[in-house]
C-alpha cells in the first residue's frame, strides 16, 4: 500500500501491512492521502480482494441535528454506535471498517477517553478500526493526537503520517500518480500543473490540505482526455483552472510593497476563498498604521537594530516593514487611510455622512480593487 501512495512519506510506524492489524491511525496535511490510505486499509483487511464495507464518523457528527445535547451526550452517543458497529459480527460478506475523523474531541475527557482506548486495543475479528486526524499545519501532534498514536501504536497497529508534498516533490507525485492512471506528463506539463494549484506558494497562511485531491481530480480528467496518451502543457493550459489560494501575508505584503497588479489578484483570490471584505481592511488597517509608524521613525533617523527595538519586532519583520515604508510618503499613507475608511462604510452599507447606501459585494469588490489602484499607484 505504501509504495501504491505517491503522496505517503511512511506508512506505518511498527507493524507491517501484511499482519492486516484491524486498527490504524492516519494523520496529516494531505487529504488525498489520508483517504487513500483509509480505502487500501479496507482492501488490505478484507478477504479475496474484496474490501471491508466503510462506516465513516467523527466528532463533528451530529452537532447540528443534537444541538440541544451536551458535548458529553453526544460523545456518549457517538461512542456508543462505534462500538455496536465494531462489535456486530459479520455473518455473510465482508465485515466494516469503522472510520473515525478527528478522534481528538474523544480523548479530552477521562470516561470518553478510556472507552476509546479499549475500542484499539480490542478491535473484534472481521471489522477494523481507523482512525483519521486531518491537521492544518505541519507542526508536532497536539497531545491528545499522541495519545490516540501511541495506543495503535501498542495495539499493533499502522501508523501513517501523510505530509503534504512540497513544491519540489509535487512535479514527482504528478507523474508518479499519472503513471498509475497510464497517461505520461509532456515536457513542463507537471510544472504547470503545479503552478494551477497553487504548489509554489511560498506563503506558510494558506491552505494546503486539498491540493493532492484538487490534483487528482484534475488528472482523473486528463486520463479521460487523452486515454493512454501524454499530456502535455498546452493541455494542462486549456483544461485546467487555476486554482492558486490565496494569501493574505502576501497580499499585504504586496499593498506595502505598493505592487498594484499582484494586490489586486491576491485580493481576487482572497474575495474568491470567501474572505469578508471586513476582515482584509482590519488587516490593511494593521499594514498601513504599521508603515506610517516606521515612516515617521526612519525620518528620525532610527533603523536597524534601533528600529527592531522601537517597533518590538523581529528583525526580518523590521527590515521588510522599512522597506516598505521607503516605497511611501506621509501624505499618500495618509491619502490610503482615509480611502480605506470609505471602503469600510461602504462594504457595510454607511455613507461617509452617516446616511445607508447600497451596498452588496460585486460593489464592495470592485470598491476595494478602485482603492489598491489610487492608493497605490506610483502618482499618488
Amino acid at each position: 500500500m505504501g509504495q501504491r501512495d505517491p503522496a505517503a512519506r511512511e506508512r506505518r510506524e511498527g507493524g507491517a501491512l501484511s499482519e492486516t492489524v484491524p486498527v490504524a491511525y492516519f494523520h496529516g496535511q494531505d487529504a488525498y492521502g489520508v483517504e487513500r490510505a483509509v480505502r487500501d486499509f479496507a482492501v488490505s483487511l478484507g478477504g479475496e480482494g474484496v474490501p471491508l464495507a466503510v462506516w465513516r464518523t467523527g466528532g463533528e457528527d451530529g452537532a447540528t441535528e443534537d444541538a440541544g445535547a451536551s458535548a458529553g451526550r453526544r460523545r456518549e452517543r457517538l461512542l456508543s454506535e462505534i462500538e455496536q458497529r465494531l462489535a456486530t459480527a459479520p455473518l455473510f460478506g465482508g465485515g466494516t471498517l469503522v472510520v473515525v475523523r478527528q478522534p481528538e474531541a474523544l480523548v479530552r475527557e477521562a470516561d470518553a477517553r478510556a472507552r476509546l482506548l479499549a475500542l484499539i486495543a480490542g478491535v473484534p475479528p472481521g471489522n477494523g478500526l481507523c482512525l483519521c486526524e486531518a491537521s492544518s499545519s505541519g507542526g508536532r501532534p497536539s497531545a491528545a493526537a499522541a495519545i490516540v498514536r501511541d495506543a495503535v501504536t501498542a495495539a499493533g497497529g499502522v501508523v501513517g503520517e501523510f505530509p503534504v508534498p512540497t513544491r519540489e516533490r509535487m512535479e514527482a507525485w504528478i507523474v508518479t500518480r499519472a503513471r498509475e492512471l497510464d497517461i505520461g506528463m509532456g515536457q513542463g506539463a507537471a510544472r504547470l500543473l503545479s503552478e494551477r494549484v497553487g504548489a509554489y506558494v511560498r506563503e506558510s497562511d494558506v491552505d494546503r490540505r486539498r491540493q493532492t485531491q484538487l490534483v487528482d481530480g484534475e488528472l482523473l480528467k486528463l486520463a479521460l482526455f487523452r486515454p493512454g496518451g501524454t499530456i502535455t502543457r498546452e493541455d494542462i493550459a486549456d483544461l485546467v483552472p487555476e486554482a492558486v489560494p490565496g494569501s493574505a501575508w502576501a497580499f499585504l505584503d504586496a499593498v506595502g510593497s505598493r505592487h498594484v497588479r499582484d494586490a489586486a489578484t491576491l485580493a481576487e483570490r482572497l474575495l474568491a476563498d470567501a474572505v469578508p471584505v471586513q476582515v482584509l481592511v482590519a488587516q490593511l488597517h494593521r499594514r498601513l498604521r504599521e508603515l506610517v509608524i516606521v515612516r515617521e521613525h526612519v525620518d528620525e533617523g532610527i533603523r536597524g537594530g534601533a528600529l527592531v527595538r522601537e517597533m518590538k519586532v523581529q528583525p526580518f519583520r523590521a527590515q521588510k516593514l522599512e522597506e516598505q515604508a521607503r516605497r511611501w510618503s506621509v501624505a499618500g499613507l495618509e491619502r490610503a487611510m482615509d480611502g480605506l475608511l470609505d471602503l469600510d462604510l461602504a462594504s457595510k452599507g454607511i455613507a461617509v455622512d452617516g446616511s445607508t447606501r447600497q451596498a452588496s459585494e460585486p460593489r464592495t469588490s470592485l470598491h476595494l480593487q478602485q482603492w489598491l489602484a489610487e492608493s497605490l499607484s506610483p502618482a499618488s
